[in-house]
C-alpha cells in the first residue's frame, strides 16, 4: 500500500470510530498531540491533544451522530473529506444550548494533515447556519 492510501484509510477509520462511538479507538487514528484548529466549534482547550475531549463532548451532545463520507481527496500528507453529518441533539455540551431533541443533517469539509500514519492536524468547515436552523438554536450574537 502507498502512504497516500494508508492516510486515506486512517481518515476513513477515524470517521467510522466516531460514527460508531468508539472513542477508545481514536488513539489509533489521531496523534496524542493532535491539533484541532476548530476549538471554537468543539469547545475544548486550545492545546495539543484536546481534540480527544472535544470529540467526546460532541458525542455526548449528539446521539446518534453519524458521519457519512461522500468524497475523499488525498495528496501527500493531506486528506480532505466531503461528508454529511447527521444526529440528534439529546445530550449536554458546555458550549451548546440545552438539548432540543431535534435532528440535523448538514454537509461539511474536513481537512486532515497526517504524520507518521496518524492525524496530526484537523480543520473543518460546515453548514453552521443550517445546523442552527434545524436544531432551533438562536444564532450567536456578537459581544
Amino acid at each position: 500500500m502507498s502512504v497516500q492510501n494508508d492516510n486515506k484509510q486512517t481518515v476513513l477509520g477515524f470517521f467510522t470510530a466516531v460514527s460508531e462511538r468508539r472513542t477508545e479507538d481514536l488513539q489509533r487514528y489521531m496523534a496524542q498531540d493532535v491539533i484541532d484548529h476548530n476549538q471554537i466549534i468543539h469547545g475544548e482547550p486550545d492545546e495539543p491533544g484536546a481534540a480527544f475531549e472535544g470529540l467526546r463532548r460532541q458525542l455526548a451532545a449528539f446521539d446518534p451522530l453519524t458521519i457519512r463520507v461522500d468524497e475523499v481527496v488525498v495528496e501527500d500528507d493531506r486528506v480532505v473529506a466531503r461528508v454529511v453529518q447527521s444526529g440528534t441533539h439529546g445530550g449536554t455540551h458546555p458550549r451548546m444550548p440545552e438539548p432540543t431533541g431535534r435532528s440535523f443533517e448538514n454537509e461539511a469539509i474536513w481537512w486532515f494533515t497526517l504524520a507518521e500514519g496518524k492525524i496530526s492536524q484537523i480543520r473543518a468547515v460546515s453548514d453552521r447556519l443550517g445546523l442552527f436552523l434545524q436544531l432551533g438554536w438562536d444564532w450567536p450574537q456578537a459581544d
